[in-house]
């Protein structure tokens, strides 16, 4: 943590959710919002160097980070949270961006609240990829996901570090120790649970009324969004450009910082 930024929780729909904010509302809001089995620190080298122009908002979603735990079975909006948060702080019309769960997350808040965001930046959402029906119990229960975040569980961090170090080589050291300890946070009740208010992401897709930046990766090393689905979202909806940075995978920023800072830069200059 720098020491100009602060941390806090606030009670929004009755969940206790944490965040950190490196300004005092004096600049631009801009709302970075993180993806499954991270935190909002896992923003830390962007709010790094974005803390000069905006006023920079890294939240922990429910079950994750420092907001507040889960019960199996429970239901969560973490899309409501979301708006919910942006409002309660008086964050006028926010840029907001998000990565994977959280790029999901802010679709469908750019969908439902359509009054929230000034505009979106998602970066490799799952969009295009089959989603098991609400009751599918059976397909929580063998989520592969489950399955990894339970195997971390009686790692320490040091030893999670050294694992994943073999697997993201290129990652620098001080976001790689942020990821992996997000890891150590997360309520593992967290798939156990139901996200109120989903909606098919075509739908989500059509209903985005702001401009729109969709950031891709490469399929064949983890990227989300192919380059079908991706021609397809920008046919849907005009309000929405789609940038793709070669050689990356699913953690975009993290594997090619300048190139997606580039891309992120320009777009915050051109809708911010």
């Amino acid at each position: 943590m720098f020491p100009q930024w602060t941390q806090n929780d606030i009670t929004i729909n009755g969940v206790r959710l944490h965040y950190t904010r490196t300004d005092d509302g004096s600049r631009p809001p801009l709302v970075l919002v993180h993806g499954f089995s991270d935190n909002g620190l896992c923003w830390t080298l962007m709010a790094r160097d974005l803390e000069s122009k905006y006023d920079v908002l890294m939240p922990d979603a429910h079950g994750h980070g420092l907001s507040a735990r889960v019960q199996p079975g429970s239901t969560i909006d973490m899309a409501a949270d979301l708006a919910g948060i942006i409002r309660e702080l008086g964050l006028t019309r926010p840029v907001i961006a998000g990565h994977s769960m959280g790029a999901w997350t802010i679709a469908l808040l750019g969908a439902r609240f359509p009054d929230v965001p000034r505009a979106l930046i998602l970066e490799d959402p799952p969009w295009g990829m089959p989603r098991p029906p609400a009751s599918d119990d059976a397909a929580r229960k063998h989520n592969p996901l489950k399955a990894w975040i339970e195997s971390l569980a009686d790692l320490s961090l040091e030893e999670i570090v050294a694992q994943n170090r073999v697997e993201h080589p290129t990652w620098a050291d001080d976001v790689l120790q942020a990821w992996c300890a997000a890891k150590k946070q997360l309520d593992q009740n967290f798939l156990a649970t139901k996200d109120e208010g989903q909606m098919e992401w075509q739908d989500v897709v059509k209903a985005l009324a702001c401009p729109t930046l969709v950031i891709t990766a490469d399929p064949d090393k983890g990227g989300l969004i192919t380059p079908e689905v991706a021609s397809l979202i920008t046919e849907m909806n005009p309000a929405i450009t789609v940038a793709h940075i070669p050689g990356t995978g699913h953690h975009v920023r993290f594997e090619d910082y300048d190139a997606y800072m580039d891309v992120f830069r320009r777009f915050l200059e051109e809708n911010g």
